[in-house]
């Protein structure tokens, strides 16, 4: 269950160096601790759902967040994962539509709430923070358009591949000649990653572990060979 925990000023979070926030002037960080509130979060709770309206902004303070679709068969399609600093629900807002997508805490996390009132005062009175905004928007269509690039002309190891850099390159923590890949993902979310069955997805990474390209150990995945796993996905010839 969700519990409200006290505010850290905005000026004060950590995380603010990784988002947007970071940047703005004092003013605007004091108008935005004093009207957000900040909740903690259990894994598997829902931040919201696609085809809700939003009411405000999302910000991660702490904890990783998946972003999914689900089709009309009821099948989830994992888009995106957030983590602290991220935004979440921002371009519902800047569209006047409701959410196309839903949002469910993967880690323990605290999340802060922004109401929607003082999210588009900001864009109003701060120009950098709006071009910003609008970088962002453009950046995460990009990341879509070569999703679906992606899923339409690379096979499932291809695919496979391709979600273990990103998320080694997100979420990586070196070791001894190994690099772990630091998130709470089933079986069953990795494939909804990849866009594919948790089966294959299980003898994929099976296969992967033998041809030395990974490692295994319980549900976490450390990489062994990127320039191998690079191959994979004809990034190097």
């Amino acid at each position: 269950m969700s519990k409200k925990v006290k505010n850290i000023p905005c000026d004060l979070c950590l995380s603010r160096r990784k988002s947007m926030f970071n940047g703005l002037p004092n003013d605007a960080l004091c108008a935005l601790s004093e009207h957000k509130s900040t909740l903690a979060h259990n894994k598997g709770q829902v931040l919201f759902l696609e085809g809700t309206q939003p009411m405000g902004l999302f910000c991660i303070s702490e904890g990783k967040v998946k972003i999914y679709k689900t089709d009309d068969s009821g099948r989830e399609q994992i888009v995106r994962l957030a983590q602290e600093g991220d935004f979440l629900g921002y371009r519902a807002l800047l569209s006047g539509e409701n959410y196309n997508s839903s949002a469910t805490i993967l880690e323990n996390a605290k999340v802060c709430f922004i109401p929607k009132s003082s999210f588009t005062e900001l864009i109003s009175k701060d120009q950098g923070f709006q071009n910003r905004l609008m970088q962002a928007v453009c950046h995460d269509l990009g990341i879509m358009e070569q999703k679906m690039a992606d899923m339409a002309n690379k096979t499932v190891r291809q695919r496979l591949a391709t979600t273990l850099l990103m998320l080694k390159s997100s979420y990586g923590v070196d070791g001894d000649q190994k690099t772990e890949i630091d998130i709470a993902l089933t079986r069953e979310d990795l494939a909804k990653i990849v866009g594919t069955a948790t089966e294959t997805l299980i003898r994929l990474l099976s296969d992967f572990k033998k041809d030395g390209l990974i490692d295994l150990n319980g549900k976490k995945i450390s990489v062994l060979d990127e320039r191998a796993l690079a191959k994979e996905i004809d990034l190097f010839a």
